[in-house]
Formats: C-alpha cells, structure tokens, sequence
C-alpha cells in the first residue's frame, strides 16, 4: 500500500510539474504515454497473478480436500486477468499514431 501511494504521488509530481509546452507535441509524448500504459496494464497484472496465487495458496493450506476445485477456478481467473492485460497492452500500442 505504501508503494501504491508512492507512486502515485509520483506520478502526480509528474502531471503537475509537466510543462504545457512539451504536452502539445503530441508526437514527442506519444512514445512516452505507450510506455506509461503499457507499464501499468502488465504491473497490475503481475499483482493481480500474485493475489491469485496467494489466495489459492491459504484457500489450500485450509481445506486440501477441495484442492482441484480451488485449481480450476485459478486457472479461470488466472486466464481472465491475462486476457484483461493483453487487452490494454494492445489498446496502448494502438491508439498511438
């Protein structure tokens, strides 16, 4: 959580120090955006993959019994959040021009 607020405070500083002159070359700050969403999309993915993990990980550690149901309905989250992320790293290499 405090990594979460950090960055974005950063990420404030950033918007509010950015010069107005540089944001209407949009071409200059095209390269720029891409990489700031494409950052985000696979960030958040990877915290969500960990979540999933850990969750399955304490749902086993408690009740083993149900282990393969605990299984599939990772695997199904697991393969939503990866289309989710694929999704948005390939609506930030589009919209760009």
């Amino acid at each position: 959580m405090k990594l979460l607020k950090l960055l974005l405070g950063v990420f404030g500083a950033l918007l509010v120090l950015a010069d107005p002159a540089a944001a209407q070359t949009v071409s200059a700050n095209a390269g720029l955006g891409q990489g700031i969403g494409a950052g985000l999309a696979v960030v958040g993915a990877g915290i969500g993959f960990g979540l999933i993990g850990q969750g399955l990980v304490d749902s086993q550690a408690r009740q083993p019994e149900i282990r393969n149901d605990l299984r599939n309905a990772a695997i199904i989250i697991a393969a939503l959040l990866e289309g989710t992320a694929l999704f948005a790293l390939v609506i930030c290499m589009l919209f760009v021009k």
